[in-house]
C-alpha cells in the first residue's frame, strides 16, 4: 500500500529527476544548435576534441605552406618575364651583329649598329638583376638556390637559381669592333640563347612543380577540414527535430510534475 506522506512525494522527485535529465539534455542540445559543433570544448568528448585540434592545427598551418609557395611562384614568374624580355634582347643583338658583320657598310652605319648593340647588351644586365620580388632574385647571380616550405612538418622545396646576367650568359662585356669581330659574335649570341632557353626551360619546369605541389596542399588541407567537421560537427537537421521532441517532453514533464506535486493537498480530504 502506498505511503501517504507530505514529507516525502516520491511522484513528485521521480517527475522532476525526468524534468531535470530533460533539461539537461535540452541544454546540450541547443548548444550544438547555437555552436554548430556537437564538441565544442574537452568536457564533451576529451579524446575526439584533442584529435580534433591536432588536425585543425596543421590545417591552419597549410597557410603558411601555401603562402611561402605563393612567393616561390611569384619569384619564379618574375625570373622568367625577365627571360622572355633577355631572349628578346639577344635575338635582337645577333641581329645587329648580323649586320654589322657586312664588310660594305661604312664607318658611321657600322658605328650606328655597334650603339644598338650595346644598348641592348646594357638592357640585358638590367633586365637580369632588376628581376626581382620582394626583394628576391634567381636570375642575378645573388643566390644559387632558394628553399621555399612544403609541407607543415618544415620541409622544403628548392628551386634553383638560374643566373641570366651578362657573365650567366657568357657575355661579359661583349662589343663589336669591326665586321670580323661582328661574325664572330655570332656564335657567342647563339650559345647564349641556347643558355637562356635552357635556364628558362628548368625555371619552367620548377614553376610547374610549385603549381603542382601548391594544389596538392589545397586539397590536403580541404580534406584536413573535412575530416575535423566529421568529428566535431554537430547535424543540425537532427539536432533540430530533436529540440522539438525535447520541448514537448519538457513541458509534459512540468505537467506531470505539477500533478505530482497536488496528490499531497489531496490528504486535507481526510481532516474535513
Amino acid at each position: 500500500m502506498a505511503l501517504n506522506s507530505i514529507n516525502t512525494n516520491s511522484g513528485a522527485l521521480i517527475a522532476l529527476q525526468n524534468l531535470n535529465t530533460t533539461n539537461a539534455e535540452l541544454q546540450t542540445t541547443q548548444q550544438r544548435i547555437n555552436t554548430g559543433k556537437k564538441i565544442a570544448s574537452a568536457k564533451d568528448n576529451g579524446a575526439i576534441w584533442a584529435m580534433a585540434k591536432t588536425q585543425q592545427g596543421t590545417s591552419n598551418s597549410m597557410n603558411a605552406v601555401k603562402d611561402s609557395l605563393q612567393r616561390g611562384q611569384s619569384t619564379i614568374d618574375v625570373a622568367l618575364a625577365a627571360g622572355d624580355t633577355i631572349t628578346d634582347l639577344l635575338g635582337k643583338m645577333k641581329e645587329k651583329a648580323l649586320a654589322a658583320s657586312d664588310t660594305s657598310l661604312n664607318t658611321t652605319s657600322f658605328n650606328a649598329l655597334k650603339a644598338d648593340y650595346e644598348s641592348l647588351r646594357d638592357q640585358i644586365e638590367k633586365a637580369a638583376t632588376n628581376a626581382k620580388f620582394n626583394g628576391i632574385s634567381i636570375s642575378d647571380g645573388s643566390t644559387t638556390k632558394l628553399t621555399f616550405l612544403a609541407n607543415s612538418d618544415g620541409s622544403g622545396f628548392t628551386v634553383n637559381a638560374k643566373t641570366l646576367t651578362l657573365a650567366g650568359l657568357n657575355l661579359t662585356g661583349t662589343t663589336i669592333t669591326n665586321a670580323a669581330d661582328a661574325k664572330a659574335k655570332l656564335t657567342d649570341l647563339g650559345n647564349a640563347i641556347q643558355t637562356a632557353t635552357n635556364k628558362l626551360a628548368s625555371l619552367g619546369t620548377a614553376s610547374t612543380g610549385l603549381d603542382t605541389h601548391l594544389t596538392f596542399v589545397g586539397k590536403l588541407q580541404d580534406s584536413l577540414d573535412a575530416g575535423v567537421g566529421n568529428l566535431v560537427d554537430a547535424d543540425l537537421a537532427k539536432e533540430s527535430a530533436k529540440l522539438q521532441s525535447l520541448q514537448t517532453k519538457q513541458q509534459l514533464g512540468i505537467q506531470a510534475l505539477s500533478i505530482a506535486n497536488s496528490s499531497s493537498s489531496s490528504i486535507l480530504s481526510l481532516f474535513r
